[in-house]
């Protein structure tokens, strides 16, 4: 059976579609002001550290899911806080962080009694194994992505392009930025169902980075990022069913050929 007919008829197949959407809302957001900020360090400590709560989770017999949220958010402050306070070894302190957040929640997952967790679902992730109550929610978490970037766009912009300057004219630059950390935390749970922790970097930011090269203003960025960012993850699907490959893996490798392609067309276009 081809791809849209079975889109047609199976349940999983149309689940990962609105999981591909509602990633793409959240990862064009999020992923447009990581590129702007050029944090992508920062996010990709927050992405692998997440491991250590899924596996806490799993351990105590809690959900994988509010485990990677609370993890997700504690991390995002911790690196705020970091980036905002530290004069020196920044770089070592977050790196740390992320190595160490990954290493506990595979020793908690390796610990765990009863029957053996797929610990590829959460690194590489699987998007064709998102459930309704998975939909759920991804939509609450995009919800709030989306609400939270609303009220705060115009502060989420002052602070990314000039934070003493936002700070004086009355933004609690610090605030908002750890707010912002937070936005993309939540986008990182989003994105541990479609791509998983370890390419949630490549597809948070390789959307946001070619819609960059054909958009100046942030709206346009993050409009433009959001189409693609479902393009890539339709794309994804459609070959990774076709052939039988990893989705997670093809989805990443289409976004980065496609920012390739577009790095090479606007160097010949001037």
């Amino acid at each position: 059976m081809d791809f849209f007919s079975a889109l047609s008829t199976y349940s999983f197949l149309q689940n990962a579609v609105l999981a591909a959407l509602l990633a793409a809302l959240s990862c064009g957001i999020s992923g447009t002001f990581v590129h702007i900020n050029r944090i992508t360090f920062i996010a990709g400590g927050i992405a692998h550290a997440v491991l250590g709560g899924v596996g806490a989770a799993v351990y105590f017999g809690f959900s994988p899911f509010a485990g990677a949220i609370v993890t997700a958010l504690i991390f995002a402050v911790l690196l705020g806080i970091i980036r905002l306070r530290a004069t020196q070894h920044e770089d070592t302190v977050i790196g740390a962080m992320w190595a160490c957040g990954m290493s506990a929640g595979i020793i908690f997952i390796y610990l765990t009694p009863g029957y053996a967790v797929n610990l590829n679902n959460y690194l590489f992730g699987n998007i064709l194994l998102v459930s309704k109550s998975d939909i759920t929610a991804l939509s609450v978490l995009a919800a709030l992505v989306i609400l939270v970037s609303a009220l705060f766009f115009r502060q989420f912009k002052a602070v990314s392009f000039d934070e003493e300057n936002a700070a004086l004219h009355g933004v609690k630059a610090s605030f908002v930025y750890i707010l912002m950390l937070s936005v993309i935390a939540l986008t990182v749970v989003v994105l541990m169902k479609v791509v998983g922790l370890i390419l949630v970097i490549a597809f948070m930011t390789l959307p946001a980075a070619t819609a960059a090269i054909f958009q100046r203003k942030v709206g346009g960025i993050i409009l433009l990022s959001i189409i693609l960012s479902f393009v890539f993850s339709m794309s994804g699907l459609f070959v990774s069913y076709t052939w039988n490959l990893p989705t997670g893996a093809v989805i990443t490798l289409v976004s980065g050929a496609v920012y390739a392609a577009s790095l090479v067309f606007s160097k010949i276009k001037g």
